[in-house]
């Protein structure tokens, strides 16, 4: 099995472990960034941490789906998005309070 099998995927992965970091264990946030963002093979952060590949895969597979089971009760990325989308739509509004929420939104 592949974990990440397309693009996609890979940055959906890539916004959960942004949004949910800090409620993964220091082991799982290592691997995943070295996975993820430093684009690592397994089989090189194996090496680094002395353990097995398998290991890590394993790790890693467990990783994606507590991020998923996360979302999953949470739903913050989906929020997030649907936040973004309505701030684009409103964005050009002439109403000057619903600037100033987007504009307070968007931390500006």
């Amino acid at each position: 099995m592949i974990l990440m099998n397309n693009l996609e995927k890979t940055l959906e992965i890539s916004e959960l472990f942004i949004i949910y970091k800090n409620l993964l264990t220091e082991k799982q946030t290592k691997y995943l960034e070295l996975y993820i963002d430093e684009d690592w093979s397994l089989q090189e952060i194996a090496d680094e941490f002395n353990v097995s590949k398998a290991a890590i895969h394993d790790s890693i597979k467990k990783t994606i789906l507590s991020l998923n089971d996360l979302e999953t009760k949470l739903g913050l990325n989906q929020k997030e998005k649907h936040i973004n989308q309505i701030m684009l739509k409103y964005e050009n509004s002439q109403n000057s309070e619903v600037k100033n929420l987007i504009q307070e939104l968007k931390g500006e």
